[in-house]
């Protein structure tokens, strides 16, 4: 993707289930938690980089010395600090820090339950207090809340209504701070109920505090308070007491992997980065279930607990396509497959001619995509190669033959990021200008007036950096044609799940439709779904419509990529343009067990997802560039 799309967050957990000695005679250090926490957090960094941070429970701590710890910090270098922190917290500790037992017992963030997070804004909130992890204290060990996420809730109002109703005070809107109350107050009744329990039975306060720790119930905690939640989420949270759990949505929307053994347990967004940090086989790592909790209770015993029913699978296609970490084996071979299914239409567009045709790759994300697209066009080229050798009508000659098996896909290093665009030096036309040198061309890879170049991009959002840059560039080479192609679908539809696409005028598709329906005198349709949005907009999320399908209803995707290849091509450009998008079979067929295509479809997985582009439509039309109003 040429444009930076901000997206979903990253979380890390570490549970050790041994003593600090044991880890500090058999790998050399107590720290062996902090340290996997720091790799699984490094590894991950792609996912958030606004900020990031990370919190330690001690499950020996005496009464008057800390249990919690936690630092959090704001920028790119969020992850370097915090660790950077913690050790110079650690350096000054004035003890002997060489002792595990009294490490376990005193060392700042020397602890056996560990949570990392690694934050991107999709909301617009920025600031160290909107940072994971979030903490809810408490006197009591068992009624300390430690709460961080992957997620973006589509109700909080309905959450935030909820607490409130039981009389609570929440001292803020956004759906982080909510879900703590809410989550909190769960908590608190859970003890509350253990506490009267324990007491009916004659246990005095020090026993039943013990009691409390030993048996609280997390599963039954998040039931209540999961019941009201809609959207994508991974919610993962740590007990004062040392109790740890990851939750994901019923949907299946966001991702969540573990592994588990009689040492460790640990938790990640990504299933490579947990083989990495733990040397493990993909067999070894398991993939958290649609509704399903992992919960590792204060004893250290592991289990899974179904706390909502799977409802319709709709894990996050996008994820596969562009967010997520590449050395995935089955992500792989996917991204490999995006780019195979665009085989014919890539040979359609340049009329079969392999021989003049070169085919390249814009960014590095599309690499990956760009081999499958030559895997599609060689097994092509080797059917006609035997299609030309078994017709033949007379034997060839050595001249012909040559011919013949010198034919090839010519695939070049076409474009390369030479610069970062530093936006505070250069302002409007300037601006443009300077953005329009990002990329640097390799000259001399295109015959002039001869050649079509073929770039295949990971997906086309807004468009801006194709027109601003890439187009311009590419023609320097004065190829006969330009064919920029996606390996993703047109992206028609706002995110609300976790992904920093929310405005409905920030997508080349949207405004390529409304456009087409101006030129042809459609507009009647646009005031249509505006007057039907608008008459749904207080309605319950259950009974609101996705209208705005409507809006691209009277195009085919080639006629909306056609007026998309127009409207990014300046006056300047000297070559044709042309632009490719993968379709919604192909999609489908590339990645067949990750369904959830609503950025394309419009088809959300929640009742939210549909009042989440009603409103935005609304915006659009009302010209109120607000990011977000569920």
């Amino acid at each position: 993707m040429t444009e930076i799309i901000k997206h979903e967050c990253g979380i890390a957990m570490v549970r050790l289930l041994k003593p600090l000695s044991y880890y500090q005679k058999k790998y050399g250090s107590y720290l062996y938690g902090l340290n996997k926490l720091y790799l699984l957090m490094e590894k991950q960094h792609n996912r958030g980089q606004e900020g990031a941070g990370l919190a330690c429970v001690k499950l020996h701590a005496r009464p008057a010395e800390e249990f919690i710890y936690r630092e959090r910090a704001i920028g790119t270098s969020a992850i370097q600090e915090i660790f950077a922190n913690i050790k110079d917290q650690i350096k000054n500790t004035p003890h002997d820090t060489a002792d595990a037992d009294w490490a376990a017992l005193h060392l700042p963030f020397a602890g056996e339950v560990y949570m990392g997070h690694l934050r991107y804004s999709t909301t617009g909130r920025s600031g160290l207090s909107y940072v994971h992890p979030f903490l809810r204290r408490g006197n009591w060990r068992s009624r300390n809340l430690l709460l961080c996420g992957n997620f973006n809730m589509t109700n909080v109002d309905e959450i935030f209504n909820s607490i409130v109703a039981q009389g609570q005070h929440p001292r803020s809107y956004a759906d982080t701070f909510v879900l703590l109350e809410q989550v909190g107050h769960a908590l608190d009744m859970e003890n509350q109920k253990l506490y009267d329990r324990y007491k009916k039975e004659g246990l005095d306060d020090i026993a039943i505090t013990k009691s409390i720790e030993e048996n609280l119930n997390i599963a039954d905690i998040l039931k209540k308070p999961a019941r009201i939640w809609d959207g994508g989420y991974v919610i993962c949270g740590m007990t004062g007491s040392g109790d740890m759990f990851s939750f994901r949505d019923p949907h299946g929307i966001r991702p969540a992997f573990y592994y588990a053994d009689d040492e460790i347990v640990v938790v990640a967004s990504e299933r490579p980065v947990i083989q990495t940090t733990m040397n493990l086989s993909v067999e070894q790592v398991k993939e958290l279930q649609p509704g399903e909790c992992l919960v590792v209770n204060r004893r250290g015993n592991i289990h899974t607990e179904q706390i909502l029913p799977p409802r319709n699978y709709s894990a996050c296609s996008f994820e596969r396509i562009y967010f997520s970490r590449g050395s995935d084996i089955d992500i792989y071979k996917e991204r490999k497959e995006l780019g195979r299914y665009l085989t014919s239409q890539i040979l359609e567009s340049i009329d079969y001619d392999l021989e003049h045709t070169v085919f390249s790759f814009i960014p590095n994300t599309a690499e990956v995509a760009f081999y499958g697209m030559l895997e599609g066009l060689n097994n092509y080229l080797s059917e006609q190669k035997f299609y030309m050798l078994r017709n033949a009508t007379a034997p060839l000659n050595d001249s012909e033959l040559k011919h013949i098996l010198s034919l090839k896909v010519r695939s070049e290093k076409v474009a390369i990021k030479d610069i970062k665009l530093r936006t505070f030096i250069a302002e409007g036309d300037t601006r443009d200008d300077l953005a329009a040198h990002v990329y640097d061309i390799t000259y001399g890879t295109v015959q002039a007036d001869i050649d079509n170049l073929v770039i295949i991009d990971d997906s086309i959002v807004r468009g801006t950096t194709l027109k601003q840059s890439i187009i311009k560039i590419l023609d320097r080479l004065h190829p006969k044609k330009i064919i920029i192609v996606s390996s993703s679908p047109q992206v028609r539809f706002p995110d609300c799940y976790g992904i920093d696409m929310s405005r409905m005028g920030e997508f080349i598709a949207f405004k390529a439709a409304i456009e087409l329906l101006n030129d042809r005198g459609m507009q009647h349709i646009i005031e249509d779904v505006y007057n039907k949005s608008k008459a749904q907009q207080n309605f319950p999320k259950e009974q609101i419509t996705n209208y705005v399908k409507e809006i691209y209803a009277p195009f085919t995707q080639k006629e909306i990529s056609k007026k998309i290849a127009r409207m990014l091509t300046s006056e300047d450009i000297t070559s044709q343009v042309e632009i490719i998008y993968q379709t919604l079979e192909g999609l489908h067929q590339a990645i067949p067990n990750h369904p959830g295509d609503w950025y394309f479809s419009g088809n959300y997985p929640t009742p939210g997802g549909n009042r989440l582009v009603n409103n935005a439509f609304i915006n659009f039309v009302e010209g109120i560039d607000n990011k977000r109003q569920l």
